[in-house]
């Protein structure tokens, strides 16, 4: 009724047994145990099928291991190459946007204390921004923060996002920011005395980052701790030992985040 027997002879041997791409859910059975089940993935070069009970048995890929809708085929791991590359990932830990290019820069800024808080923002969301649209520049300090601010002329579509460095309560960076009251400025901070002290320490190779006495520049002090005599030497270690969100504190992410989204999102009319 159904023909010749597909299992009948030495049918493993047979060259015109297919090949079929093991992608998910594919429903296959392997053709010495009977075990019927869908792909799931892949370990250690095995197939892994799942039956309708939830059971899951591993498989190697043998040469016409495998019955579909009947019929002995050899499963293949599909490959993966192209969809890894669309999921490319920024130093930001956001899925790079292929093929983009950078917008012309918008009305919107993110405001840093210095250069090092500049070129730290760059390493890890420099790509993001780029394709936002939206430019970071380097203040030198914050003391005048509020005049800076009214300057700029905040607005709807003009909006302002500022990273603050040591932004704690009673700290003279607390009393700076509470001058800045416009709806369109938003500003963000981390902790850290510097934004040196944002890296990880372990990305330096120290245990922690060293105690600087009050009173005492901190990133000298920081150098003379670990006997580093240039402190330009100790700031190309730090933006070194970054390449990506990972290398850096969770609270400076945090801020960060903040203030793209702030300066990215529309109000509305």
């Amino acid at each position: 009724m159904y023909g010749e027997d597909v299992l009948a002879g030495n049918w493993r041997k047979r060259r015109t047994v297919p090949e079929v791409d093991a992608e998910p859910d594919l429903v296959v059975e392997d053709a010495d145990s009977g075990f019927c089940g869908a792909v799931v993935g892949f370990e250690l070069g095995a197939v892994v099928l799942e039956d309708r009970h939830g059971r899951r048995r591993n498989f190697p890929l043998s040469p016409a291991a495998f019955l579909l809708e009947g019929r002995p085929v050899t499963l293949r791991r599909p490959p993966r190459a192209a969809a890894v590359a669309q999921r490319r990932v920024t130093a930001s830990g956001s899925v790079a946007v292929d093929g983009v290019r950078a917008q012309v820069a918008k009305a919107s800024r993110i405001w840093v204390e210095g250069v090092h808080d500049a070129a730290l923002v760059e390493r890890i969301w420099g790509d993001d921004l780029r394709v936002e649209g939206v430019v970071v520049e380097p203040l030198s300090g914050i003391d005048h923060l509020a005049d800076e601010v009214r300057e700029f002329g905040p607005a709807p579509h003009r909006r302002l996002g500022v990273l603050v460095d040591h932004l704690v309560p009673g700290s003279k960076e607390s009393r700076v920011v509470a001058a800045v009251t416009s709806p369109y400025v938003l500003v963000t901070g981390h902790p850290y005395v510097d934004v040196w002290q944002a890296v990880k320490p372990a990305r330096l190779g120290i245990r922690a980052w060293p105690d600087v006495p009050r009173g005492q520049p901190w990133k000298e002090g920081v150098c003379a701790a670990l006997g580093v005599s240039d402190p330009q030497e100790m700031w190309r270690r730090v933006l070194a030992a970054v390449s990506s969100y990972k290398d850096v504190e969770t609270p400076l992410i945090g801020a960060m985040e903040r203030l793209i989204d702030f300066v990215t999102v529309d109000f509305g009319d």
